[in-house]
This record gives C-alpha cells, structure tokens and sequence, in this order.
C-alpha cells in the first residue's frame, strides 16, 4: 500500500552505527584477568566491531556462519557481539560452565565454523577439541600477542583487515545470535535471535516500566555475557549509549561492588545468589562502598524472597524483579508497581514486587490447567504460556522439540503460575519441581521464599522426596548464615503461620552449599538424587 512508513529494516548494523556517531567518547570499562583496567571508548568499539567483522569476511564467513565465543565478560567479547552479526554471520556464546562434552554437543549440533576463545579458558577447549569440526580457532589473549598454541591470535586477526568494511545486506529476520539451554532435562536446546527480536527487545529493556536504560546509566552486568546474551543489555546499552563496565571473570561480590563503587553504577543485573551474597558483603562491610544513589538492580533467574528485596532496599538499592527464559531473548515480565498502586500499603507493594510481574509490551500471556485457560484471579495455577516478537518459534535443528509450541502458536514455559486481576505473574514452581503430596500440591518457591526470609537462614531449597505413604513430602535444604544457629523445629514453627501443616517440610537438612546450574539456580536435580533413598521417620 502506498503512502504507508519507509521498509527499514530493524537489524544491529544501526545500533552500532549509532553508537560510533553519537557516543563516541562514551567509556567502556573491563576488569582484566589480573584485575586491572581496560578503558575504551564506543569509538574504539565501532572501529574494532567492524575490522573484526571484514576479518571475518576475508576468512570466508557466509551468511549465517556460526562464530562461537568462549569468554568472559570484557570488551573483546562485546566487539564479537557486534561485529558478527554486522558481517552476517551469528555470535554464538558458549556456556564455559558446562561439562566439555556437551560443550562439544552444542558446537557439533550448531554446526559452529570460527571459535573466539580467552586465553585463559584454553584448558577447558582442549578438554573438547578434538571432539569438534571448528575451522579456525582466534584466541583472546590477556597479555601480548604471541601464537604459542599454534591458534590464531586475535589482535593479529582483526589487523589483517584493511578498515574498508562494507555492510552485506541482511534481512531483519535473519539470525544474529544464538544459545543454548543449560539442558537440565534432555539435551541442550538451541535458540536462534533474529536482528529483529534483539532490536525490539532492546526498545523494550529501554521502557522505563522495564529497565528505563537511558545514556545516562552506567551499567554493570552481573551475570554472564554467555547466558542469554547477558538478558540483551550489551545490545540495549550500546543502542542507548550508556556506559558500560564489564567485570571479566570476577563475579565475587567485593569485586562487583568495588566497581559499583568507582564507576558509579546506575544499572544493574543477576541472579538472586548473587545479590545475596553482595547485601552479605554490605553488612559485614558497612561504609566500605558508596553506591550510586537509586542503583536499579534486575533480579531473575529464579524467584527473589521478599526478605532479599527488603534487604536491598534498605542498602538504598532498588530492585527490579523479572521473569524470562533463553526463549524470550530473555525479558518478558517486569514487576514494577502500577501508579494506581502507589498508596497501597507497605507489605501489599512487597507482595506485588515479590511476583514476576507483568508482561511487557507486545508479550502475550496466559496460564493453562487441565481443562484449558485458568482465570485471572490470582489463585488458579496453570502452565504460563507466551507469545511475542522475540520469543522464539522453534529451536534450532530439533524438530522432536516441536510440542513446546502449541498449535495456536504459544510456547509451553513448564512454569506454573498464577495471574492477578491486574495481570502480574506469580511462579507457583517449575511443572518438574512441584510437590505432589497425598494427591496436593505444594509449591516449593513459596517454601523456598519464606524460609529466606528467616534471620538465620542464607539460602533454601526446598525438594520433593518419595514417601511410602503420601507419594512425596517437602525436604528442606538449608544453608545457614555465618555464625548463625537455628534448629529444625524452629524453623517448622517459623513457617507454620504461613502454611498448612500438611505443606510444612518433614524434614530439614543443614548444608555448607547448595548445588547450582551453570546459570547461578539452584540444581534440584541433583539434591533429588542425593536424597532419593531419604528414610522418613
């Protein structure tokens, strides 16, 4: 039809554009290995983002080509971020905290041509090298350029290119970057990003009912730039210009807090352990770090205890809990507070910022049962499905994965949830953690979040266990804070004005650690196997 807007395509090619024309002095700060400083600036990024991707030309990269990335969170990886994509190709991070064999798994099954890999995870490719078909290997080298391994040296690939880079023409559908589920349950899936859902997505991170990322913000990611492409936000703040700090390998809090400290951090994000442990340092180390005033902090991963956001707010951080998954690029709901919302008091706005939230702009949701759509009414439990620009369609090159989707187009979560009137999320568990006792339910999350909120207690995790009698009943794991003591009757009482009793753990188990999934969550699986043969009393 004529008359209608221009067809622009919504590709990564003007982010980075953007970013070199309008932020150039804007400073890209990374934590090296040895806990120096490297300092650039997103003209350097839009520079090198380009002489990488003519270097990946010349060395034959087509069109939807796989480059791989097996690195930690600095400004090589960000430049492979956008400069493959830009060439055409696909960056494909690598979970380097999984095992080298499904690590070998993923890169066969993505069929992945190029590898860039730090230096210092050179160990670990070896575990898997001769297990894979990659073509040329670049490594990322922390000190001066050498070629002792016999791979390519990064510095030296990307100066082979001549700085006459021109863009291929590509398509806004066409795939930008790729991940693979942790595969907790069969094997890992791949997922493939279109420039398209990463470009609306970061229009939607940008919302301020979202993240509100804007060229003021100083952002610092706390989770990994190889899960889930770091929820989108190096995308997001390159479009937006905002300053980015990237913490390497050190993801200890005192590391990550020295860096809110002297960066001014205005913006950030990780799982519920890892702000744990930051409000931990906070306390034992009280006036030892300034932090920006208002410092927005997106907790996901797994649902945060009211007792953690408390916590956080009072160390003048506020928290911004979401929900997504590797399918949804990944941000789909936000629980912020409605304006009508704003007189509400105390303990209701907490009880509303401890849900998932509501969904974002053009995310579709709803929550299914046994007999088909449950009612918003915030007590009805069903699957959460989700529907949207960038949640994905199908899985990369698995058709036997195809009943995820239904046949009305809406992907399957194997979360269950609840929706309020005001449509906000609740996650009742994971399909696969929910406890079945005497033909009940129980959700383990809400176990899990109140027992956090007990003084004594650091983490919980809460599991189902076979029983003689009623199929399963709740076994609590429990880590204790340092120096803390509490026993299993009190906390039995602590959580009994909550809870029916039939809901209440029968027993508590006191651990040094819980087992976690490369992603920071809590691994279930492996505490069902531990504690299969439980005898009850």
């Amino acid at each position: 039809m004529q008359g209608t807007m221009m067809s622009y395509p919504l590709t990564l090619v003007p982010i980075l554009e953007r970013a070199g024309k309008l932020f150039g002095q804007v400073e890209i700060v990374s934590l090296r290995p040895d806990k120096s400083l490297h300092r650039y600036t997103y003209a350097d990024l839009y520079r090198r983002a380009r002489l990488l991707a003519e270097a990946l030309t010349r060395a034959g990269l087509r069109q939807g080509d796989r480059v791989a990335t097996l690195m930690w969170n600095h400004h090589t990886h960000l430049e492979a971020y956008l400069g493959v994509p830009v060439a055409g190709g696909i960056v494909h991070t690598l979970n380097l905290r999984l095992h080298p064999a499904e690590l070998a798994y993923i890169v066969n099954h993505a069929g992945d041509r190029f590898l860039i890999v730090d230096e210092l995870l050179l160990p670990l490719y070896e575990q898997f090298r001769n297990d894979v078909r990659i073509e040329r290997v670049i490594v990322n080298r922390a000190a001066q350029p050498s070629s002792a391994s016999g791979d390519e040296d990064y510095e030296q690939f990307v100066g082979q290119a001549r700085g006459d880079f021109a863009y291929p023409r590509i398509d806004e559908t066409q795939a930008a970057a790729m991940c693979y589920t942790s595969g907790t349950t069969g094997k890992p899936k791949g997922v493939l990003y279109s420039h398209r859902a990463i470009v609306l997505h970061s229009f939607a991170e940008c919302l301020p009912d979202a993240f509100g990322v804007c060229q003021h913000d100083v952002l610092t990611m706390v989770v990994p730039m190889f899960h889930a492409n770091a929820w989108g936000m190096p995308f997001t703040a390159t479009m937006a210009g905002a300053k980015q700090v990237l913490i390497g390998n050190h993801f200890d809090p005192e590391s990550v807090l020295d860096l809110f400290h002297s960066e001014g951090t205005t913006l950030s994000g990780g799982v519920p352990t890892i702000w744990i442990g930051i409000v931990d340092a906070l306390e034992k180390n009280p006036g030892r770090w300034k932090l920006a005033p208002g410092l927005r902090v997106a907790v996901a991963g797994s649902a945060a205890p009211e007792s953690l956001i408390r916590r956080l707010d009072r160390h003048g951080m506020r928290a911004i809990q979401l929900w997504g998954m590797t399918e949804t690029t990944p941000l789909a709901t936000t629980a912020g507070l409605k304006r009508t919302m704003a007189a509400l008091p105390e303990d209701q706005r907490y009880a509303i910022r401890t849900k998932q939230g509501m969904p974002a702009p053009f995310v579709e949701i709803r929550a299914v049962g046994m007999e088909g759509e449950v009612p918003w009414d915030g007590k009805s439990a069903g699957e959460l499905h989700v529907r949207g620009p960038w949640v994905a369609g199908s899985y990369y090159n698995l058709p036997e994965a195809a009943d995820r989707w239904t046949p009305d187009g809406w992907f399957r979560t194997g979360d269950m949830v609840t929706i309020d009137p005001e449509g906000y999320i609740r996650i009742v568990d994971r399909a696969k953690d929910m406890i079945k006792s005497g033909g009940e339910w129980i959700s383990s999350v809400d176990l899990e979040n109140a027992l956090m909120g007990h003084s004594a207690v650091k983490e919980a995790c809460v599991i189902g266990v076979p029983h003689p009698k009623w199929q399963e009943r709740p076994l609590a794991v429990v880590v204790l804070r340092d120096g803390a003591c509490v026993t299993a009757e009190e906390l039995r009482a602590f959580l009994a004005g909550r809870f029916a009793k039939w809901q209440l753990p029968d027993a508590f188990v006191f651990a040094a650690e819980i087992p976690r999934t490369s992603a920071g969550k809590f691994l279930k699986s492996r505490l069902r196997e531990r504690y299969a043969a439980w005898q009850w009393e």
